[in-house]
């Protein structure tokens, strides 16, 4: 919603402005300025990028346009998800969760927070992790270190696709000016001719720049903006998860553990400790 109420303003200010002017719309319409800005950025974007890449942008662009699904909601679920898991260890020992670690995608106990569940990359850090302790051949500060560098990877897998798109989006008045430059080509060459044509060939290689700039900074832009704080919001579920596990395995109880992981969330999306609390209790 706030990606379509964003957009409009965007072109609602720009046309309207223009219209106001005393603008003539026909006079935008340029599709082959359109062809060459749009069709060079994408293909530079696939030189430039691998197949996974464009394929997780693509993916992205769902959330840009439908919303983030990290929520109060998930972080909920998460952090109840971890309770679980380090409440049923200490009443039935750490043999009990060996099934529920070792593949969390048929695990009952996985299975009661399906948003994690589904997320088969965050799933698999917290069984990883559950893994290690189950071990018990690493120290707490050990575990701390090998979990923030996972954090750390999967921050740049996350953040890759929004950092691509921006490069893209860098580039777009610069296909604008090439779009304006082949536009005076064609206008140098009608020197002599109708006036009235030249002037049509003069506004095309204008509104080339124009289209280069308004797609880079007002649309392409924005929306890598906006994956990258969706990643930032997805970063900090592996970031709670990791705080909650690691405060465990210092010897903190399930209920503190959890607050542990509470309290590195953004403060727009905490749930609060009563919240929490209700929720491990209910669970």
């Amino acid at each position: 919603m706030l990606f379509a109420i964003g957009f409009l303003i965007v072109m609602g200010s720009v046309i309207g402005g223009y219209v106001g002017a005393h603008g003539k719309l026909y006079a935008l319409w340029q599709p082959y300025e359109i062809l060459i800005i749009v069709g060079a950025a994408i293909g530079a974007f696939i030189i430039s990028n691998s197949a996974a890449l464009m394929k997780d942008c693509i993916t992205n662009l769902g959330g840009v346009v439908l919303g983030s699904k990290v929520d109060k909601k998930m972080f909920l679920d998460l952090l109840s998800l971890i309770y679980s898991i380090l409440d049923k260890s200490r009443k039935e020992g750490m043999m009990s969760i060996e099934a529920d670690v070792d593949n969390p995608q048929s695990s009952g106990l996985f299975a009661q927070y399906p948003a994690i569940q589904m997320n088969h990359a965050l799933a698999d850090y917290i069984a990883d992790a559950f893994r290690l302790i189950a071990s018990g051949n690493m120290q707490p500060h050990e575990l701390d270190a090998l979990l923030d560098a996972e954090i750390e990877t999967r921050t740049q897998e996350i953040l890759e696709p929004s950092h691509a798109l921006q490069k893209m989006a860098d580039a777009m008045p610069g296909f604008g000016i090439v779009a304006a430059v082949l536009g005076i080509v064609i206008t140098m060459s009608a020197l002599g001719g109708d006036p009235e044509e030249l002037g049509k060939h003069i506004a095309a290689a204008l509104v080339g720049t124009f289209m280069g700039v308004l797609l880079g900074y007002g649309v392409f832009g924005p929306i890598a903006a906006k994956m990258e704080h969706i990643g930032n919001e997805e970063i900090k579920l592996y970031q709670a998860a990791k705080s909650a596990i690691v405060a465990s395995v210092n010897g903190m109880p399930p209920q503190l553990a959890v607050e542990f992981g509470r309290k590195v969330l953004f403060v727009h999306g905490r749930p609060s400790f009563t919240e929490l609390e209700q929720k491990v209790r209910g669970r």
